[in-house]
């Protein structure tokens, strides 16, 4: 069997002369380069079993209990980008306490010091009406009650990553029921 002149350079070259390979000739140089097809190349295909992650917040109405107006724009963008489908906003209790009359959220995220007057009441709904929620706190932490020092809590200043963390420790310590008691008989 003979190989044609393309086929002579490609074998040379140490490029095999597969039907997948297409070898272009430049003319004018004599320059032989194997360009392979495509359509013959391995591909990958996604897993249909496979998800993309959910955004931790998939659907979630939020409330936002902030007083900064600067805090609101940026929580409130950030939320949304973790798949918040509505955020409500509450600028100090009383607001954030009518809120919770009329609605009820998913989730919430609570400024801990809404322009010197502590959210607790807040929190107290909240934890009665059995409402997630996160702590942000612009200090250490160590001015938290200790009533509430096991709360899920986010310090100012925070990035996207460390509110999402935060949210789904929440959302998670709400879905995982305490240990059932079990009796041996």
């Amino acid at each position: 069997m003979r190989l044609s002149p393309s086929q002579d350079l490609a074998q040379l070259r140490g490029v095999p002369a597969a039907p997948q390979n297409r070898l272009k000739t430049d003319s004018q140089f004599g320059h032989v380069s194997a360009v392979p097809d495509p359509l013959s190349l391995p591909m990958t295909l996604a897993d249909p079993t496979s998800r993309p992650a959910r955004p931790p917040l998939a659907g979630l109405e939020v409330l936002l209990v902030e007083h900064e107006s600067a805090a609101v724009f940026v929580v409130e963008d950030m939320l949304f980008n973790l798949g918040a489908a509505t955020v409500w906003h509450a600028a100090n209790v009383d607001d954030a306490l009518a809120l919770l009359r009329d609605h009820r959220p998913g989730i919430a995220v609570v400024d801990l010091s809404l322009g010197g007057q502590p959210a607790y009441p807040v929190a107290e709904r909240l934890q009665a009406a059995t409402i997630p929620f996160v702590f942000v706190v612009g200090y250490s932490g160590d001015g938290i009650k200790h009533r509430w020092s096991d709360q899920v809590t986010v310090q100012k200043p925070f990035r996207p990553a460390a509110l999402a963390a935060a949210l789904r420790a929440a959302l998670d310590a709400k879905r995982t029921p305490p240990a059932a008691n079990v009796n041996a008989n």
